[in-house]
């Protein structure tokens, strides 16, 4: 699956909430069953389960991103905002095929606009086992991550990616052309989303890290 977030080859929620190009299907907040993924754009239909993404995870998602990301996905201008943090509480997911294991990961991360600016979520890695390319499971995962983000109360989700697949979400660069990344990053592939209208309106200046801290043991872990 091309045009992911940096690069990677790869739903409950008040209607008003949620971005017109975000799908408003009703699931659980803790997992969502697909026994067939609606194909679309030449995706096949997939028996897979999103849930949210555990300790014990942490190996099979490393792993799946080396596979899809390779060496280099450390040295992502995103990854500046995620170094030394945890996702946003009840925003980090995995895909499960029907044996249980790892096919796709998402995650959410809490930024801020600016130095003490507004409030937002940065989305990535993204990425799926590249052995199960268009089997819909990149886009169930956004979806699902998306509708969770919306039902939470956040009000905006930036991503670095390409807008010909990421505007099926609803995604554009039109409210980020005064925001950057913190590093080298290409400045048309700084998408955002508002879950909430108006939510980026004179948005401005670098985004800046605001998530949870890691403790030193599970840094070490994740290192």
């Amino acid at each position: 699956m091309a045009g992911r977030p940096e690069g990677v080859v790869s739903r409950e929620a008040p209607a008003s909430l949620v971005h017109d190009a975000v799908s408003r299907q009703v699931v659980p907040t803790s997992s969502v069953a697909f026994g067939d993924i609606s194909p679309s754009r030449g995706e096949s239909a997939r028996a897979i389960v999103v849930v949210a993404e555990t300790a014990a995870d942490i190996a099979s998602r490393e792993a799946l991103l080396d596979r899809a990301m390779g060496p280099m996905r450390r040295k992502k201008s995103s990854e500046k905002l995620r170094r030394g943090r945890r996702p946003s509480e009840g925003l980090a997911f995995v895909a499960r095929d029907a044996a249980g294991a790892v096919i796709g990961t998402v995650r959410l991360w809490d930024v801020r606009l600016g130095e003490g600016g507004p409030a937002a979520l940065l989305l990535g890695p993204l990425a799926v086992d590249p052995a199960l390319k268009n089997a819909g499971i990149g886009s169930a995962l956004m979806r699902h991550a998306l509708s969770e983000a919306a039902r939470l109360g956040h009000a905006a989700v930036l991503l670095v990616g390409d807008a010909p697949y990421y505007g099926r979400f609803g995604f554009s660069a039109e409210k980020t052309g005064a925001l950057a990344m913190p590093g080298p990053y290409e400045r048309h592939r700084l998408l955002a989303l508002e879950l909430i209208d108006g939510a980026l309106d004179g948005a401005r200046r670098t985004l800046r890290a605001a998530g949870r801290k890691l403790k030193a043991q599970r840094l070490s872990l994740a290192a």
